[in-house]
């Protein structure tokens, strides 16, 4: 990409070095410094408020009348934001600071869940509004999660290591989030949860004012120049490197499937029809248990160093059909929290696979607008599956929705592992300070069409 964008200041370049052994002095090096321990308090903090989010809306929605419909709906306004607007933040991410992008994103979602938590304290919630402000939180996180993938290789030479700390923590708040918020609930009200939501976000945001990036290295940040056409240029050249890798747009293609028929559906109905049989405590307890499991996965990925990470993951997935199939059974709320675990570690091990894959097999100028493809090309689906979510209840029973999800994440961890693009992809360390990721061996040059 011909030009620079003078918005470079703080922004940096992958650290150097190669991945230490998981767990050993050198690894800590590798990943450990203040700048890297802000981000990833950061990260920690607004992941606890978004994890007590689904109990919330659960919980209020139901208080006030609505349904599993309802609860699927307004999930579905941030996804459906989010995802159809997520390309775009990657190209303001890959044009001026993201760290700025990242604050001012988590200032605007400050705002938004502040005024749901008045909402839900003065009892006049209508559901259009909660979806309204659901949309704008998908806004803002468009324009936060581009500069995430880029942030992480800045910010600590082993990749994989940074990606598993990360893990480890948002995990541990997803432990927390759940249970706090269903205690919010049960003492207080759902208005209490949206207002600790609110001040997570407060709280990742001055962790981010705080943060330094080191300086770009020459021509670490190219762009085609200014305008709209500059713009399109830009989207343009960001989808011909999305299909220049098969092993990203085969993942992508198959996660569609997987939004629409086992993540979009098994969030709000697992939510609706845990709260309903067993109560918010419940609930909170069994998302709990999936914090415990993704934080077992993500110590897991912090000590295995696989050679082809993308197969791993998906053999690891296979765990999570677990969640929807403990609860479409019926099982009492022991063998749901043992599934949710099981569930959590296999998506918390993929998730880290799947991360490091990106940053460490993409060239650092178009990271961030590959990531923002690839956020999109996974979430795309998933606002359909949560808005189709109560007319399939409805239609064929809860229990009946979640057992399906559960054979066909069966299925598509198989179709993953059936691809050759992607169970033969192998890893790649990170390069030298101020050089970008190398292409696997097994992986065509960019130049090649797929």
């Amino acid at each position: 990409m011909a030009g620079t964008s003078s918005q470079t200041g703080h922004e940096g370049a992958p650290a150097g070095g190669s991945p230490a052994a998981g767990g050993s002095p050198a690894a800590a090096r590798a990943v450990w410094s203040r700048d890297f321990a802000l981000f990833f308090t950061a990260r920690a903090v607004a992941r606890l408020g978004d994890t007590m989010l689904p109990v919330a809306l659960a919980a209020g929605l139901l208080q006030h009348g609505y349904g599993a419909g309802a609860v699927g709906l307004a999930m579905a306004a941030t996804a459906a934001a989010f995802a159809g607007l997520v390309v775009f933040g990657g190209v303001l991410a890959d044009r001026f600071s993201t760290r700025k992008l990242m604050i001012g994103a988590d200032l605007v979602r400050l705002g938004t869940q502040a005024l749901a938590a008045a909402l839900f304290f003065s009892g006049h919630v209508v559901l259009w509004q909660i979806c309204a402000i659901g949309f704008a939180n998908g806004v803002a996180g468009a324009v936060f999660q581009p500069g995430v993938a880029s942030t992480v290789p800045r910010l600590a030479s082993d990749v994989q290591g940074a990606n598993g700390a990360i893990r480890v923590a948002e995990s541990a708040a997803q432990l927390a989030g759940p249970a706090v918020a269903g205690l919010l609930v049960g003492f207080a009200s759902p208005g209490g949860v949206f207002a600790a939501h609110a001040t997570t976000y407060g709280l990742s945001a001055l962790c981010l004012l705080l943060l330094r990036l080191p300086p770009l290295p020459p021509g670490g940040r190219a762009v085609s120049g200014r305008g709209s056409k500059a713009f399109r240029a830009d989207l343009v050249q960001g989808w011909r490197e999305f299909l220049a890798r098969r092993w990203l747009w085969s993942v992508i293609a198959v996660w569609c499937v997987y939004m629409i028929a086992v993540w979009g559906p098994t969030v709000p109905l697992v939510a609706t029809e845990v709260v309903q049989e067993h109560g918010p405590r419940a609930y909170g307890l069994v998302n709990s248990a999936l914090g415990a499991g993704t934080v077992v996965g993500g110590l897991l990925a912090l000590r295995l160093r696989p050679l082809r990470m993308l197969r791993a993951g998906a053999i690891a997935l296979v765990g999570f059909a677990a969640f929807p199939a403990s609860v479409g059974a019926g099982l009492g709320v022991p063998a749901m929290a043992a599934g949710a675990a099981v569930a959590g570690a296999g998506m918390s091990f993929w998730g880290v696979m799947w991360a490091t894959s990106v940053q460490t097999q993409v060239p650092s100028d178009v990271l961030n607008r590959i990531h923002a493809y690839d956020v999109a090309g996974s979430l795309a689906m998933m606002p359909v599956g949560q808005a189709l979510a109560g007319p399939a209840a409805s239609a064929l029973g809860a229990d009946h929705v979640l057992l399906v999800a559960a054979a066909t994440s069966f299925a598509v961890c198989a179709a993953l592992l059936l691809i050759p693009a992607v169970r033969g992809l192998v890893r790649v360390e990170a390069t030298a300070a101020g050089s970008s990721a190398t292409p696997a061996a097994t992986e065509p040059s960019r130049a090649q069409k797929c």
